[in-house]
């Protein structure tokens, strides 16, 4: 492929990029390419055995990519809900908002609830080295096995104080003695304590459900299905685990167990709430109304041809 006074990057003619970008923005078993994801080697290697080009090195085309601000190795992954967004999703959409941001009576709190299970110690044979000028900080990679925790948390929506448990098994005993302690934490003026937690079966088998019954106080709503985003203590537990957990290197589960309770009780001496308002969920109820409610299409005009 050649022509004059049209040169590309790396004395390619334009018609290369076009390729280039073209070939990025379709799957690699289309072309019977046995990967997963294009990569500017793959590239290469597709663009010489269709015969577009005769020879070409990954690196042009790796800079082409930059240049159109194409990343066809990385992925965004989505998930098709099994049920439909319907009216009901959109009811409990605005009743959770309610919950979130209205001004609360004196006598009621609101929590999300979660966990994170299996929550490794990894204890490694040589400890994280601190960063040095012009070296970053080094982690060795190999650790043993020394069990796991499970954290249950519940973070308040409008003080962001966050109360926790620890423990080596998530079953509803666990879960109820975390609510217990929740019990036990909340002053007895507060007679309705929301909590907002998934559909896990933990939270509503048949011990909590009894449990619940000796204790009115406690309201439990549940989110929709694969709806986690819409529980604060999400937005908790990424902060735990990126500025806490991200690089684990623990000598046993006590040590471990130290390290959140430090960290947690850290957060409570400045904790904030998470600004959520009605309109940070206008996006979503938008689209779930344009697909339950389409516009209907305007009236076709008729015309005879004689």
């Amino acid at each position: 492929m050649t022509g004059p006074g049209r040169v590309a990057l790396g004395g390619f003619p334009p018609e290369v990029a076009l390729h280039v970008v073209d070939l990025a923005c379709t799957l690699p078993e289309q072309h019977r390419q046995p990967v997963s994801h294009w990569d500017s080697t793959t590239i290469a290697d597709q663009f010489v055995t269709a015969g577009i080009v005769d020879q070409i090195s990954p690196s042009p085309i790796q800079r082409i990519l930059a240049r159109h601000r194409r990343r066809p190795g990385r992925c965004h992954s989505w998930l098709h809900p099994p049920r439909p967004r319907d009216a009901a999703f959109v009811q409990q959409l605005r009743d959770l908002i309610d919950r979130y941001t209205r001004p609360l009576a004196a006598d009621e709190i609101v929590r999300c609830v979660d966990e994170i299970t299996q929550l490794p110690p990894r204890p490694r044979a040589v400890p994280l080295r601190p960063a040095r000028p012009g070296t970053p900080r080094s982690l060795e990679q190999t650790d043993t096995r020394a069990g796991a925790l499970n954290l249950f948390a519940a973070w308040d929506t409008r003080t962001g104080q966050v109360s926790g448990y620890l423990a080596r098994r998530k079953r509803q005993a666990e879960f109820l003695r975390f609510l217990a302690h929740l019990d036990a934490l909340t002053p007895p003026t507060i007679t309705t304590i929301h909590l907002v937690l998934d559909h896990v079966s933990v939270h509503h088998g048949r011990q909590v459900r009894a449990w619940l019954a000796d204790h009115p106080r406690f309201v439990l709503h549940f989110l929709p299905v694969h709806s986690s985003w819409m529980n604060q203590v999400e937005q908790w537990f990424s902060i735990l685990r990126r500025k806490r957990l991200r690089y684990t290197t623990f000598a046993d589960l006590d040590a471990l167990a130290e390290a959140i309770i430090a960290f947690t009780d850290q957060w409570n001496r400045s904790a904030h709430p998470f600004r959520w308002t009605p309109t940070s969920f206008d996006k979503v109820i938008a689209s779930v109304e344009a697909a339950l409610y389409p516009p209907a299409p305007e009236a076709a005009e008729w015309v005879t041809v004689l």
